[in-house]
């Protein structure tokens, strides 16, 4: 007999209700609720990312028409899709930015060591990623005369490759000035591109004992301290401690200027950092490595509801984002877990399509192609034909 409930409730359960219940006190969430409840809420939503649903009557008719087994997702009915698109509307998104956090500290338990680099320093990417909005009916998020937007600011954690801190704002605000509010622990490595080059901000992170590799950006002004000798049968061409800026500002910080060949794009590129004692080698790997938030905002983008939305408030819109945050995690938690070598395209798919089936999660991230015990050899037999 089958004692598990529905793969989507297992995957409610990584949700401690307690912690939740405290999250919306915290909140005040449930402030003005009328018998709908932010748990309700949470699960309309995620069921959105994970069943791909592209519309509220999506959302709430999926929900309706798996009615039977909605009493073990801790909610008795689907809502109503003007009772849900109110809730978006006006109840807080900052609870869902502390369920994310929540469910970040349950991922970073089954992160293992980081085996990719030697050295033990904290290693993060920070980038910003555009989501288009249209400037009619998102009239608070202008950006451009005939477009809107908002940018999803994001700090990766190399260790699992988990998203560490995000922020969500208009696309107007540059990627620089959210970086200069971020706090990072001394010793830790900050990937970056061009577009965060800022004088004061690289004195800012060196003070404060923080490393950073960048880009180097073509029109930086800068002059030669010291010429370090480079490796035999590398791709280094240059190797140098400088000093950047101009009559107007200079920045009294020695910075490496390091010079790459890179065989497969058949380019010169050209890094900066103000750590002195890598290897110029070493410089180049970690910047590569900076492609997997590029992975990240594609993966986020193609598997979850994050281009199109279904509510038009700012409140509604950083929900729908906040819970797309959280259902990404929720991913990558089940990606560290198993055994099985998922990939995470084939992962969401998959899951897509199990959500309200009744079998043991765990085993089936394990096995996702084998038949539960309770099916093995059922179908083996051949059909008997009575003439």
């Amino acid at each position: 007999m089958n004692r598990v409930c529905s793969i989507f409730s297992q995957l409610l359960q990584l949700f401690p209700r307690v912690e939740f219940e405290k999250a919306v006190k915290e909140h005040q969430a449930e402030r003005h609720a009328r018998g709908f409840t932010c748990w309700g809420q949470f699960v309309a939503m995620l069921f959105c990312h994970l069943g791909k649903a592209q519309s509220l009557r999506e959302i709430c008719g999926g929900l309706a028409a798996s009615e039977g087994k909605l009493r073990h997702l801790g909610i008795g009915a689907a809502p109503k899709r003007s009772t849900l698109s109110y809730a978006n509307q006006h109840r807080p998104w900052e609870l869902y930015r502390r369920v994310f956090e929540q469910l970040l500290g349950r991922c970073q338990g089954v992160v293992g060591p980081r085996k990719k680099f030697r050295f033990k320093n904290k290693l993060l990417s920070i980038d910003a990623s555009v989501i288009d909005l249209c400037a009619s009916m998102y009239d608070w998020a202008q950006f451009r005369r005939a477009k809107g937007g908002v940018k999803l600011h994001l700090v990766l954690d190399h260790d699992g490759y988990l998203p560490r801190f995000a922020v969500i704002e208009p696309a107007r605000i540059p990627e620089v000035k959210i970086a200069r509010q971020l706090p990072f622990e001394p010793g830790t490595i900050v990937v970056c591109d061009r577009g965060y080059t800022d004088y004061k901000w690289f004195r800012a992170l060196t003070a404060a004992g923080v490393f950073f590799v960048t880009r180097m950006r073509a029109d930086i002004v800068y002059g030669i301290a010291e010429e370090r000798a480079v490796p035999q049968n590398r791709n280094v061409l240059a190797d140098q401690v400088v000093y950047v800026g101009s009559r107007k500002y200079r920045l009294e910080v020695p910075l490496r200027r390091i010079v790459i060949w890179d065989e497969e794009k058949q380019e010169t590129l050209v890094f900066l950092t103000n750590h002195l004692s890598f290897g110029a080698t070493t410089v180049a790997a970690i910047y590569r490595d900076r492609w997997q938030i590029e992975l990240f905002f594609k993966a986020l983008k193609q598997s979850l509801r994050v281009k199109t939305f279904v509510g038009t408030s700012a409140a509604a819109l950083k929900t729908q984002i906040w819970t797309a945050l959280i259902a990404m995690l929720l991913l990558k938690y089940l990606q560290l877990k198993a055994r099985y070598n998922w990939s995470l395209s084939n992962l969401v798919a998959l899951l897509r399509q199990q959500l309200f089936v009744y079998r043991d999660l765990w085993a089936w991230l394990d096995t996702p192609f084998q038949a539960p015990p309770a099916l093995e050899g059922i179908h083996d037999g051949q059909l008997a034909l009575a003439f």
